[in-house]
């Protein structure tokens, strides 16, 4: 009885310690910028757990998942203010909780290039929205093609597809869809 009274009291203290707040902040880029957030992060004795970071245009965007104890994370939230004068960036704040892995999900990769024009990452996510297949990760880049300087596009995905989907029978009609789009693509397992 006892082990097992300690074993509960354990794991609700691991969850006590173990909130978890997702943050997006934009500002303007700049050297240490990246010092000065986590050393905000880390007084605040919270944990980055997972982060994506890049700079659009001269701006600086960051989305982390922090983790901390639910002192820690009501602090921040509480001094968000004082954190967005202190690191003059803008920052959104959400408590959230750990995902849980879906099983019935298969991880796949989506490569496209093509020449840039508007509607590509529409009609990519259209096309996969309509099978019930979740876009997970994204990143997009527009750059400029070697000797021609034609204006191209790199799209990169990380989806999940249902286990009852025919794999073959998808990437047949990605492939298909991609080729009446001018889109040079591939969809390969994780």
């Amino acid at each position: 009885m006892y082990k097992a009274l300690h074993l509960r009291l354990k794991q609700h203290q691991l969850m006590i310690m173990n909130q978890k707040l997702v943050i997006t902040a934009l500002g303007k880029d700049r050297p240490g910028i990246v010092d000065e957030l986590s050393s905000t992060l880390f007084t605040h004795q919270l944990n980055i757990e997972d982060s994506r970071m890049s700079v659009l245009g001269g701006e600086f965007a960051i989305q982390l998942l922090v983790s901390g104890d639910k002192q820690a994370i009501s602090s921040f939230i509480d001094q968000k203010q004082q954190a967005e004068s202190a690191l003059n960036m803008t920052l959104t704040v959400k408590t959230t909780e750990a995902a849980t892995p879906s099983k019935a999900l298969a991880p796949y990769d989506v490569e496209v290039i093509a020449i840039d024009n508007p509607g590509i990452v529409h009609k990519l996510a259209s096309f996969f929205s309509a099978r019930q297949i979740n876009i997970v990760d994204l990143g997009t880049e527009k750059y400029a093609a070697p000797h021609t300087g034609t204006p191209m596009f790199a799209l990169h995905m990380t989806i999940g597809i249902p286990t009852e989907i025919n794999i073959a029978g998808l990437r047949d009609e990605f492939l298909n869809m991609c080729d009446e789009l001018n889109l040079d693509a591939k969809i390969s397992a994780t």
